[in-house]
């Protein structure tokens, strides 16, 4: 007799795998340790809760970053990361299969730099190009719309719950930053309606895909868009027409209000692709690449602070050599090389003035 997903899920192998896939980095930090140093009593008492049906997520531990844009990230407890990675090691695979090939976030031989790449190919085709991004994506989820769309492929009752369990852990953690959007046909218990996903969860960046699958199959068979990729909640459309574009951004702002869904509309504009389009902080030309400014001058204040923490021994010479490395293989991706002499230059000079002192 074939298992159901849930069994699967619950499976000692696969939890196994979870644990090993959550501590993955972590095995220095004190979370990851308590668990790993009575693993098999850990994960047992884990299954039991999982099969018994009385798991319950722990607390969440929230935090700032500042990326260059402030935002709250959302720490999930060790054991609670465990859970969302056997979640995902079998559910992931059969929405997998059915996402369109040009969305990038957070799916394995996609990334940042392909979508950079292919929006350029995108940009070199076509003269116009209509690019836009959703207001509050990860606060604004629906509970209920999400839990439709993943039931779909998850038909399983006791995975169902699960997952509802594990969606309605992240109820009110965004609320300071969603503000209200009222649709038509909503009354005022359309407020209370539960939603939001924390930053930094597993099946938050999961999730957030599995939510707007629906959408890129809208814009590719509805709209029968040739030139559109999406990264997270940051998406384009490309065409020959500019009024085409035009006509899709209403038929895309009217889409989106089903999942309860916004856009920067100001932001949201038809452009020649000549002129340069932001996409994920870089200014995209058809023949070239640069970075936005914005994200320079963050660069630039973070690695100079870095180094001042390594001249303080903050931070060991390895950390700061990674902090450089990392950036430079980013940036590397756009014409940077007179950026990348210059931060160079500044840090030379920092130390310079150090060694004066």
């Amino acid at each position: 007799m074939t298992a159901s997903l849930f069994e699967r899920v619950t499976d000692w192998e696969n939890l196994l795998q979870a644990f090993a896939k959550a501590a993955k980095g972590k095995r220095g930090k004190a979370s990851t340790a308590a668990v790993e140093r009575r693993l098999a009593d850990e994960l047992l008492i884990l299954q039991e809760e999982l099969r018994g049906e009385h798991y319950r997520p722990g607390r969440y531990v929230h935090f700032f970053i500042h990326e260059p844009k402030r935002r709250r990230i959302s720490a999930a407890p060790f054991r609670d990361r465990i859970v969302h990675h056997a979640v995902c090691n079998l559910i992931e695979p059969l929405f997998e299969r059915g996402f369109i090939d040009d969305s990038y976030a957070n799916r394995r031989g996609k990334g940042t730099h392909r979508a950079l790449d292919r929006f350029q190919q995108f940009a070199r085709r076509y003269p116009f190009a209509l690019r836009a991004d959703i207001v509050q994506h990860f606060a604004a989820i629906d509970h209920v719309i999400l839990s439709s769309i993943l039931g779909r492929k998850t038909p399983d009752p006791a995975l169902q719950r699960l997952i509802e369990v594990i969606i309605a852990s992240g109820r009110g953690v965004l609320d300071q930053k969603y503000q209200m959007h009222w649709f038509p046909g909503d009354d005022l218990l359309a407020a209370c309606r539960p939603r939001g996903l924390p930053i930094g969860n597993l099946t938050s960046q999961f999730w957030s895909n599995c939510y707007l699958d629906p959408f890129d199959h809208f814009v590719k068979r509805q709209l029968r868009c040739p030139a559109y990729l999406r990264y997270v909640d940051d998406f384009a459309l490309f065409s020959d027409d500019r009024d085409q574009l035009w006509d899709w951004r209403q038929a895309i702002i009217a889409r989106l209000a089903r999942y309860r869904l916004t856009l920067h509309e100001n932001a949201c504009q038809v452009t020649p692709t000549c002129c340069g389009i932001p996409w994920l902080g870089f200014l995209i030309f058809p023949e070239h690449r640069r970075l936005k400014a914005r994200k320079a001058r963050h660069a630039t204040r973070v690695l100079c602070a870095r180094y001042d923490d390594w001249r303080e021994g903050r931070i060991s010479f390895a950390e700061l050599d990674a902090s450089v490395k990392g950036w430079a293989n980013h940036v590397r991706y756009a014409d940077t090389w007179g950026l990348r002499r210059e931060v160079y230059r500044r840090m030379a000079t920092r130390q310079k003035a150090r060694g004066q002192q």
